[in-house]
């Protein structure tokens, strides 16, 4: 149990790493926070014209969910986790993105940090879910939308593809959480007021 407790904290600790502030400050921009959607991930930071900046944030949120893991796995047999444990401490990491003790815990929705996590937890899992995002980003040019859409997939395709287990629960709390953030992007998909891929500040 303690082990467990300390690969959870050092993963939201790892999570808690606010790359939309982070690259943002280096690169000589606003912070994310206070323009846009005042949401600290790459698709704010695009709204800034740099794509560059963008693409550094989506790389740095999607590695530091992924790192999480693969140090659970790494670390799985000295310290004893089930494939259950290290998707909770996969989870960690990803509410450390929502919530960063760096960064007063205004985190960003956990997008790329998610999809960093299923990649470590299971590459199916995660092509499969990055496959349904670009998708509905592509048709439809809303990342809030496909967001929301691909969430509720990756949960679909862990039960479908590998049964319902221990990680299931994880991954199902981790979409819930990503959803429940995206609450205001769904009023604003709802009233047709939402931004749309691209569009700058």
């Amino acid at each position: 149990m303690l082990n467990l407790i300390a690969g959870l904290l050092v993963a939201y600790l790892l999570g808690s790493i606010s790359f939309a502030v982070i690259v943002s400050r280096f690169s000589g921009l606003a912070d994310p926070r206070t323009y846009g959607s005042k949401n600290p991930g790459a698709t704010n930071v695009l709204r800034s014209g740099n794509k560059k900046a963008a693409i550094l944030t989506l790389l740095g949120d999607a590695i530091k969910g992924t790192v999480a893991v693969a140090i659970a796995y790494h670390f799985q047999d000295t310290l004893g986790y089930s494939q259950g444990d290290i998707a909770f401490i996969g989870l960690a990491a990803f509410i450390g993105h929502l919530y960063p003790i760096f960064f007063k815990f205004e985190g960003g929705k956990g997008v790329a940090t998610a999809l960093g996590v299923l990649l470590a937890l299971n590459w199916v899992l995660g092509l499969a879910t990055a496959a349904t995002w670009l998708i509905i980003a592509y048709f439809f040019r809303y990342s809030s939308l496909a967001a929301l859409i691909a969430a509720v997939f990756a949960v679909f395709y862990d039960a479908l593809l590998f049964g319902i287990q221990p990680e299931t629960a994880a991954i199902t709390v981790m979409s819930g959480l990503l959803i429940y953030r995206h609450r205001q992007n769904i009023s604003n998909l709802i009233a047709g007021k939402e931004s749309k891929i691209g569009q700058k500040k």
